[in-house]
């Protein structure tokens, strides 16, 4: 029997299968396989540490390569040159050759050692370059500052001797002229010096450690290096200032250049001779000059290196992360020696077989094996995992749904309601013609910019909304349906029809003004454009929006109780139907169905054309429990009646929801053991490879494949193993779970009926807020006249509609789609979802490096 078609109302058919590869064929097989993408591999080792594993060792050679290649891409950051895109290399990607893996391995190593040997030549060069760099500062500073120094030198010397001179004594000095004299002073008078450059932040607690270390006995002078200079190691800016310490003996001197060091400063060696420091300058010029030809050619030479690299580097990065994966997908396999055959476990789409085997088929053939690759088809009574086909459109709705909850096996997908729900419920509290055009336009063009964006680097609240494109659109174009209902644009009326409501012609100003009725014409699409701007056009609104909410909301919660309905019958169980769903149903119909039915009833009726006052439904639904039977506004004939009944209804449903199901699963174990439980079949395996001859694990088919005859390069067979569990019932817990899912049900039909008023609510705030946002702007501007106005549109225009974009398309707009979002979690998807599903995780190498893209 064929396997159905897979569809997007249920998760589609798995079947576990187990695979009998030969050890030759693994890793093409395995990389064939997550080419595919369709196989979820079960862990076989999962007892086995991660460094007792078979392939641990190619994955940690594979790990030192990916860093690498990592180490290749923070280069190429550092020194701003680009990698070619991912999109743009024209082949696939195949699975590489073990020699290949083994040359790009030896590459990358060769081409690390290579550019951490220039990179460690450029650094060292480069903060040679700026240790001179300083050096040089601090010699062209220096001799105003052996100036300024000398001067205040030979102001102490013909000064008072004084025991609490800060820096110098009067000293006998010998006669000297000119600048001899002055070079001859600091040595005769036993002053040093300590010149260096530190961090301009770190200067003024320099001074201040310095001053109370030393008590003001020094002398300094300080200035500010106008250029930033580069660090070496982290490519930052930093700003530095030259210094030049002098001060009185030896012991001072070696504790001046103790504190500067450590905070950071650089000391040099400065000459007091004037003509020596003029030599030192030409000589840190001149090497300055090498230095700076030879890190031209260094950088010039890495740069080269890094390019060549970066034509590469995403390809390699692809092919080392698919090899990496391959192995670890390889781990989780089962290793038979004495046949020298891999095992492994996965479940798959049953749709899928076909093109597994004709895979399995492929890669048999390239290598010219023999030996079949088998395809061991299990029935097993495991849950198998959940599988959703989605397609770009789908997929957004469908990743709503699962980030509630994954579905239960072959239950029904929430997802796809969720597509016309979802958006329509939003459009509902977002309804406005304008907004949604807006919106749409915009899904529209990340729609036809797909592929574009889908290669650019976004961040990450554009990145959100591009997901959600498909979403977006949904959403606009529903919210630009319910604005032509609203009949509402950017706050101001939409006259596509004649108004069915007539003003009068003649009144006098100040005058309360009433409209009239149009006999015979009603308004046909939507609310009548008339309604705006009148002082009861809130009051009106209100009551319709509001009564829509409870209609939605139990349209809403109904579909959802059918789909209750519809898992019961899938799954094969009456009892869910006639003690949950039977029940729930008529309870929640006869309270809030009724409601509905009313409110429908009472729009049916012209009240004022028969002279009633029309009855209030909520005082309605209040004593229909408090006083049943009682009606003081009859809403129809035998209104006491039908309610008493209905109430009566409500009331037996809640013991049959309570009793029901708990007693009827004790009777059905008791009759079960009375029978006597059937044995559990004990957990085999029975590898394909054995002899025909042997009786167990014989196949279901013969021996045949049901996809193909035996004789080709992949057999399928099918095997029943029973890995179920029986599970011991108690009935206690039975009824207590009932209780609770009966009090809850009961509960959440009251409370999430109240909940749908949120439709009410934001629709009538979305709708004010527009409303002041154009008084408050355009409206303002359309006052003025003249070039005031003209200016005052232009700019006010441009105020309104940034508002309008952020505030009530991004912000309102994203509130909407939060209430709507919890309208489908909390209040339907809770009727039916059950959400116990496992999810499934593929093997896919698609989806490896969608999660972990190659920037």
């Amino acid at each position: 029997m064929a396997p159905h078609k897979d569809t997007f109302f249920r998760s589609a058919e798995m079947s576990l299968t187990q695979l009998y590869i030969a050890n030759e064929i693994g890793r093409e097989v395995v990389s064939a396989l997550g080419e595919l993408g369709v196989m979820d591999f079960r862990d076989l080792n999962s007892e086995t540490t991660a460094f007792q594993r078979t392939f641990t060792q190619e994955i940690r050679r594979l790990d030192n390569v990916e860093r690498q290649l990592r180490y290749f891409h923070a280069q190429m950051d550092k020194a701003a040159i680009p990698m070619r895109s991912i999109y743009e290399f024209n082949n696939t990607f195949a699975a590489p050759t073990a020699s290949e893996i083994d040359e790009l391995s030896e590459r990358a190593g060769s081409l690390e050692n290579r550019i951490a040997s220039l990179n460690e030549s450029y650094e060292t060069l480069k903060k040679r370059e700026v240790d001179l760099t300083e050096w040089r500062w601090v010699l062209r500073e220096a001799g105003g500052f052996f100036d300024r120094a000398r001067g205040q030198t030979d102001e102490i010397r013909h000064s008072v001797d004084d025991d609490d001179a800060p820096l110098l004594r009067d000293v006998e000095q010998p006669t000297l002229s000119g600048d001899a004299q002055g070079e001859a002073s600091f040595s005769v008078m036993n002053i040093g010096f300590v010149a260096g450059v530190i961090p301009r932040e770190r200067m003024p607690s320099f001074e201040r450690i310095l001053w109370r270390t030393l008590r003001g006995n020094l002398y300094m002078n300080q200035s500010e290096i106008p250029e930033p200079i580069i660090n070496p190691e982290t490519n930052e800016e930093i700003s530095k200032n030259v210094f030049v310490i002098f001060a009185h003996g030896k012991e001072i001197i070696a504790k001046i250049r103790k504190i500067s060091e450590s905070l950071g400063a650089d000391l040099y060696n400065v000459d007091e001779n004037s003509e020596l420091r003029r030599d030192q300058i030409h000589e840190v010029n001149s090497r300055l000059s090498d230095l700076e030809s030879v890190l031209r050619n260094t950088k010039t030479t890495l740069d080269a290196e890094l390019t060549a690299i970066g034509r590469s580097l995403a390809a390699w990065m692809v092919i080392v992360k698919k090899e990496k994966a391959v192995y670890e997908t390889m781990n989780k396999l089962s290793y038979d020696h004495a046949r020298k055959t891999l095992i492994a476990e996965a479940w798959c789409p049953t749709s899928g077989l076909g093109l597994i085997k004709s895979t399995l088929q492929d890669v048999n053939d390239r290598a010219g094996l023999s030996v079949p690759t088998i395809v061991n088809q299990v029935r097993t009574t495991k849950t198998p995992p959940t599988y959703v086909k989605t397609n770009r459109f789908t997929l957004a709705f469908q990743t709503i749904i699962d980030a509630y909850g994954t579905a239960k096996y072959t239950e029904v997908n929430p997802g796809l309601p969720t597509i016309v729900t979802f958006p329509f419920l939003f459009a509902v509290m977002f309804g406005d013609f304008g907004h949604g055009l807006i919106m749409t336009l915009a899904a529209c063009a990340m729609i036809f910019f797909e592929r574009k964006l889908l290669r650019s680097k976004l961040d990450e609240l554009f990145s959100m909304a591009f997901y959600g494109r498909y979403i977006m659109l949904m959403m606009g174009i529903f919210s630009i349906y319910t604005g032509l209902i609203y009949c509402d644009a950017f706050s101001k009326e939409l006259a596509i029809f004649p108004s069915m409501w007539k003003w009068p012609t003649d009144f006098e100003v100040g005058d309360s003004v009433q409209a009239t009725r149009v006999e015979g014409y009603t308004y046909p699409f939507g609310l009548d454009w008339g309604w705006h701007d009148t002082e009861n056009d809130l009051l009106f609104s209100n009551s319709y929006k509001m009564k829509l909410s409870i209609l939605l909301g139990w349209a809403h919660m109904t579909c959802s109780l059918v789909l209750s309905f519809v898992n019961a019958r899938h799954f094969k169980k009456p009892i869910d139907i006639w003690a949950n769903f039977v029940p729930g149903m008529i309870f929640f119909q006869s309270i809030f169905g009724y409601l509905v039915f009313a409110i429908v009833y009472k729009w049916t009726i012209d009240w004022y054309a028969i002279g009633q006052a029309p009855p209030g439904l909520l005082n309605m639904l209040i004593y229909m429990f408090l006083s049943p039977g009682t009606i003081e506004a009859p809403l129809y004939r035998g209104q006491g009646t039908v309610q008493v009944i209905l109430i009566l209804l409500a009331v037996i449903c809640v013991p049959i929801m309570l009793f029901l199901k708990p007693f009827y699963e004790r009777w059905e174990h008791n009759r079960a053991r009375a029978l006597g439980y059937r044995g559990i079949g004990e957990s085999t395996r029975v590898s394909a490879l054995d002899d025909d001859d042997d009786e167990e694990g014989q196949t279901l088919n013969g021996g045949r494949d049901s996809y193909g005859d035996d004789d080709e390069g992949v057999a399928m067979i099918t095997q029943d193993i029973d890995q179920g569990e029986h599970e011991e019932f108690e009935f206690s817990e039975a009824m207590i779970h009932q209780v609770i899912h009966t009090i809850e049900f009961c509960l959440n039909c009251v409370s999430h009926t109240a909940s749908y008023l949120r439709l009410w609510a934001l629709s009538l705030a979305h709708q004010q807020l527009s409303i002041v946002l154009w008084d408050m702007t355009l409206n303002t501007a359309f006052s003025m006249t003249g070039a005031k106005g003209v200016f005052a549109t232009v700019c006010l225009f441009y105020l309104w509609f940034t508002l309008t974009v952020f505030v009530l398309c991004i912000m309102e707009g994203t509130s909407a789609m939060l209430h709507s979002l919890r309208l489908h979690w909390v209040e339907a998807m809770s009727k039916h979802f059950i959400g116990d599903g496992i999810p499934f995780q593929p093997f896919s190498f698609k989806i490896l490096l969608e999660e972990e893209p190659i920037e």
